[in-house]
């Protein structure tokens, strides 16, 4: 407690962002991804990487010495690594950790009521070192307390687990449990910052110590949507409500403010919070549209620079560009850096991540061949296979110029259309074994992310517009040098430049075609680019490669950084 009263003397008072996931580090599995039913998809996986940008939030803030802290769940299980049998099938083994070797708990104990029982809560706190002397406090909220019952304890086990009340109960302790820790512990609130609506119901507790004044919890709430489609936002039936949150507020005011039929948790979001954000600019166009009735703005996300940038390219920065990991904008400067060093690098990154496949698989995959990378959470709307979709013109493409391919990913233990996906795309992996080297990795997390990511030559993303809010994996592959070629979608349709940071796939955003169009114009373009102009300009025009390589980190990786992110939530959303 001491260590939290040092800290607070930094600041008169705080942002707290509150997630229902934090991915701060690969040894803490306080991250993942959840699903939801839909009439209209049938499974949509989501919040991959949701944890993975709020821990790159917080390192932002911490090396910028925000005012910031944040508030989520210990998570101590649920959290799977993947195994994958020879046909591609998905086996999870769940995992348990204790976080008493990260962590210190906090001798506050606070309560809420669920199913008109006290659940007490306690915290576990985790101190976040920025590459300044800032610091960042991050709260994670347990229920696995002395005198709660077994049922209660469980309640922060598992990430996104269990059934709509489970889900209700963790969202009970996130928003409503995490406003009240933070009074027990004397921190004065500012803002408070809703990443995505899991934490929407601390909106509830504030209009009560306001005394119901809609306008003042407006002025002090933040909300940040990422969900691109009507089905991924969480909605619980009134019926539920009462019998797990009780008469918390009157129902009349409940429903004027969550929705009529059921309590929508982004509405409730939407309608209490003074600023609203999207996660990209085509994000806040498709959210308008959603919710056209409110003004929503667009902070395209970013990435924590220094910890997805490869150790070859950090030192490359630091000898051309010094500053760059607290100023990521430097990094505009990269087209300065000597063209037989950048290329160094980027064999050194390369190197690493297939010596890393080749010591798991008897792939021999070869340093000297074009490699693409696919690694992503498995879903339907990301299309996995969709490279796949002509074998035939891929195997000529491939006797003119070799290519080779990394994929990896989880899919939800739950999502059998995800686990069906995988499957197939071992299908295509022994068909073509003869031919083409692929290799699906197993256990994708953040340690094989860091290698992966930066090793491959191009990295692909082929999700179905517009369902990929904005997404991240391409930024990180940027600050390494790796190219994209992408669907217009998310981030992208912000970063693409026509042969000059990457390459798209299908149709411009403001082009309206039929599906079919569409997808015809897509396998188009990725046969036609792949073969007459990416692997042609790898293997014959090295120069202009490496010049399209020093693009990715000039013309991208300088602006898609959590800390110009930070600063615009800083402007725009906060102060």
């Amino acid at each position: 407690m001491e260590e939290v009263k040092k800290l607070l003397d930094n600041f008169s008072d705080y942002i707290a962002y509150f997630s229902m996931e934090v991915g701060l580090d690969e040894n803490l599995p306080t991250y993942g991804f959840g699903y939801k039913e839909s009439q209209t998809i049938a499974l949509l996986a989501y919040s991959g990487g949701l944890g993975v940008l709020a821990g790159d939030s917080i390192r932002s803030a911490a090396d910028l010495k925000l005012p910031f802290m944040a508030v989520t769940l210990i998570s101590k299980k649920g959290y799977f690594k993947q195994e994958l049998t020879p046909e591609g099938r998905q086996i999870e083994h769940y995992i348990s950790w204790n976080p008493e070797g990260f962590m210190k708990i906090l001798p506050q104990e606070i309560e809420v009521e669920i199913e008109k029982r006290k659940v007490k809560i306690k915290a576990w706190l985790y101190i976040v070192e920025g590459s300044t002397d800032g610091k960042v406090m991050v709260f994670f909220l347990d229920t696995d307390v002395q005198g709660n019952s077994e049922e209660d304890r469980r309640i922060t086990d598992y990430l996104y687990g269990g059934d709509e009340k489970y889900r209700l109960k963790q969202e009970i302790v996130l928003g409503i449990g995490g406003v009240r820790l933070l009074e027990a512990l004397g921190i004065r609130v500012r803002k408070y910052h809703m990443n995505e609506g899991h934490s929407s119901l601390l909106t509830l507790e504030l209009l009560k110590r306001h005394n119901l004044k809609v306008d003042t919890v407006k002025g002090l709430c933040v909300f940040t949507t990422h969900t691109p489609v009507e089905a991924g936002h969480d909605k619980f039936s009134y019926e539920l409500v009462g019998e797990i949150l009780g008469d918390f507020i009157s129902f009349e005011m409940l429903k004027e403010l969550g929705g009529k039929g059921h309590l929508n948790m982004t509405l409730l979001a939407l309608n209490l919070s003074g600023n609203v954000n999207g996660v990209s600019k085509k994000h806040r166009e498709v959210s308008q549209k959603m919710f056209p009735s409110y003004e929503i703005h667009a902070i395209t996300n970013g990435i924590h620079s220094y910890t997805w940038t490869h150790p070859s390219f950090r030192k490359l920065y630091d000898k051309y560009l010094p500053g760059w990991a607290n100023e990521p904008e430097i990094l505009v400067r990269a087209e300065t850096i000597p063209d037989n060093e950048v290329w160094q690098a980027r064999l050194e990154a390369k190197k690493e991540l297939l010596d890393y496949v080749n010591s798991l698989t008897a792939g021999d995959f070869s340093h000297e061949v074009f490699t693409i990378g696919f690694a992503r959470r498995v879903a339907v709307y990301k299309r996995q296979a969709l490279l796949f979709s002509d074998l035939e013109r891929l195997k000529k493409i491939n006797k003119k110029y070799p290519f080779q391919i990394v994929f990896a990913g989880k899919a939800h233990p739950k999502d059998e259309p995800g686990k069906k996906m995988i499957e197939q795309l071992f299908s295509y992996i022994r068909s073509l074994k003869d031919e083409i080297k692929i290799v699906y990795l197993a256990d994708y997390n953040m340690g094989l992310a860091h290698k992966l990511i930066a090793g491959v030559d191009l990295w692909l993303n082929t999700p179905q517009s517009p369902m990929e809010a904005s997404g991240t994996s391409g930024m990180k592959a940027a600050h390494n040098g790796v190219v994209n070629f992408s669907v217009l979608d998310g981030w992208w349709a912000e970063g693409w430049v026509e042969g000059v940071t990457g390459w798209s796939i299908g149709p411009q955003p403001n082009e309206k075609l039929p599906a079919e169009e569409a997808y015809r114009r897509e396998l188009e373009d990725i046969y036609n680019k792949l073969e007459y102009v990416i692997l042609p300009m790898y293997y014959e025009q090295r120069d202009k490669w490496v010049e399209i390589v020093q693009n990715s980190i000039a013309k991208i990786a300088y602006f898609f950084n959590t800390h110009r992110m930070m600063r615009r939530y800083v402007t725009e959303a906060y102060f």
